[in-house]
């Protein structure tokens, strides 16, 4: 195990100790408001490397602590292959899998191309499924990010952002997974940043592609 990845783990703690006190506060809060029908867990570029990136990593095992500890029932992992040739919330499914995680209780969701879209399809797949108690579960960073560009669409989402202290003491030594990347692997993949302009990323990232060319589900 390197020591790198552990100290820029906790490097990312120190740096959301601010958030500390607001994730066990919402953690707090998701206990007692579970379980959920699911949890969406946005994606992030797979590369092929030695060791998983660290957003990955903080993701994928705050999904399984959350479906281990009861409070979620599924997962909705979320993102298609944008950046990189891999359909994102299938290589997070894949460790999901390997993790203990039932295959019945994954679904995956590989339109989103933003965070923003990470809620909007996954919120509409939930709906479609019959899911009526949802929640984002992501780090606290993208946690927030959602939550802001999304402030005016009103969805009935619950925002539980990672405790990533709970993540660097109780799973990560334990990640010694591998997986076959090629199930995620996209044929004549273009990346996002070949295929759409620079004010479409933008808008893209603030919801407005989505919300343009897509009806979202109306709140009950």
């Amino acid at each position: 195990m390197k020591t790198l990845p552990i100290l820029l783990l906790l490097s990312a703690s120190i740096l959301f100790s601010s958030c500390g006190v607001l994730t066990d506060i919402t953690y707090s809060a998701a206990k007692r408001k579970g379980p959920y029908d699911a949890i969406i867990v946005p994606g992030f570029p797979y590369e092929q490397k030695a060791e998983l990136n660290v957003i990955y990593k903080i993701r994928i095992f705050w999904a399984y602590h959350l479906y281990k500890e009861g409070i979620a029932k599924n997962i909705i992992f979320s993102g298609g292959a944008v950046h990189t040739p891999y359909v994102e919330s299938k290589i997070m499914a894949e460790y999901a899998k390997q993790m203990g995680i039932p295959a019945a209780n994954i679904f995956i969701e590989d339109s989103a191309e933003h965070s923003t879209e990470n809620l909007f399809y996954s919120y509409n797949l939930a709906k479609k499924h019959g899911f009526e108690k949802v929640a984002v579960a992501t780090d606290p960073f993208q946690s927030g990010m959602i939550s802001y560009l999304t402030s005016k669409d009103k969805l009935p989402v619950d925002y539980i952002p990672a405790k990533v202290e709970t993540i660097a003491t109780k799973y990560w030594k334990t990640f010694n997974f591998n997986i076959n990347e090629n199930i995620a692997f996209k044929e004549d993949f273009i990346p996002l940043s070949d295929r759409t302009s620079k004010e479409e990323r933008m808008r893209g990232t603030q919801g407005n592609l989505y919300r343009e060319s897509k009806e979202i589900i109306p709140v009950n």
